[in-house]
């Protein structure tokens, strides 16, 4: 890695620390331009704006969720919906763990601006739940993007809930699996372990 890459590396990975030890309201050039030990002005010349800054960060945040998901799976039994269970939980869990990053990934500005091509940044791992969806349910009665668009939306939606406090206000819960296993019940059918009665 040369040198121009390395220090634009070290300004992402500053960034990625600076949002988990103070959240993204920490994130300005001239923060992590400080923490890197560089010159206010040095991100510019890797980064134009701001947004773009914040754009990489968020990508990193993408990279480490996919990895995340990845060794949930591959601890995980073979069956599809063990496999999506793995997987929700993984996402859930990265959610909970790095919630400022979880919000910057999710940004409507950063995924509105098309910097690194941010929004496709998703799309494999959205893939992967179509693909599992797919397995759990052949046959189903909508098309596998339906469904696992409509479980991604339901567990981003409690993760969001759940990290804002208002799911633990409302249902007096702070434990996330009984909210998991409805979801993939709603969404999937019974478990073949369940009582569908």
């Amino acid at each position: 890695m040369d040198l121009d890459q390395g220090l634009r590396a070290r300004l992402v990975e500053v960034g990625v620390e600076l949002l988990q030890a103070e959240g993204h309201t920490a994130l300005s050039l001239r923060e992590i331009a400080r923490r890197a030990g560089v010159s206010h002005g040095a991100p510019r010349r890797y980064f134009p704006t701001h947004l773009s800054l914040l754009s990489a960060i968020a990508r990193a945040g993408f990279t480490a969720l996919a990895a995340e998901v990845d060794t949930a799976l591959t601890a995980a039994p073979p069956e599809p919906r063990a496999r999506i269970v793995a997987l929700s939980r993984a996402y859930t869990g990265f959610a909970a763990t790095r919630r400022g990053m979880f919000e910057l990934m999710f940004r409507h500005d950063l995924l509105q601006s098309g910097y690194l091509g941010l929004r496709e940044a998703g799309l494999p791992l959205f893939r992967l739940l179509t693909g599992l969806v797919s397995e759990a349910r052949p046959g189903g009665g909508q098309p596998p993007e339906v469904t696992a668009g409509v479980l991604w939306a339901a567990l981003h939606g409690m993760a969001e809930l759940r990290n804002w406090g208002s799911l633990q206000l409302a249902t007096g819960a702070s434990d996330p699996a009984p909210f998991l296993d409805a979801i993939l019940t709603a969404h999937l059918g019974p478990d073949s372990g369940d009582d569908p009665a």
